[in-house]
């Protein structure tokens, strides 16, 4: 079952919500993100653009660092930089990410994520996602 924090981010992203993302956690607590196949996910005949999968990465890692950070924290998270490493093509089927969070400080985090269809340790794609955390406006 979602949490507070990650369900938030999902339902104020219009992205997210374009894209049929669903945010659910393993037993362990750790999200997982689910990006259903569809036709406007489609690149190449038979598999699923890059960059939606490079969306869903970067979802995942945002809501993964918005849960770390708290629902009461109203700090504001920017990706500064994104990299993205893809392994095979992604065919049109359920596509699932998760992240880690590598180092969290006061004004950066740094996270990795990895997305995946079958077996999550046959990724189809990596992402290191570097974000810069600020406080909202007064």
């Amino acid at each position: 079952m979602p949490g507070e924090a990650e369900m938030s981010i999902v339902d104020i992203s219009p992205y997210a919500r374009k894209m049929g993302f669903e945010v659910n956690r393993e037993d362990d607590g750790r999200i997982i993100l689910s990006m259903p196949e569809g036709k406007a996910k489609r690149g190449r005949p038979g598999f699923i653009h890059g960059g939606a999968i490079a969306g869903l990465m970067e979802t995942v890692a945002l809501v993964t660092l918005a849960d770390a950070l708290g629902a009461e924290n109203r700090a504001r998270m920017k990706p500064i930089n994104f990299t993205a490493t893809y392994m095979r093509g992604a065919t049109e089927q359920m596509t699932y990410a998760r992240a880690v969070i590598e180092r969290l400080g006061k004004r950066t985090a740094n996270v990795e994520a990895i997305a995946w269809q079958d077996d999550p340790d046959r990724p189809v794609a990596t992402a290191q996602i570097n974000f810069l955390i600020t406080s909202p406006p007064n």
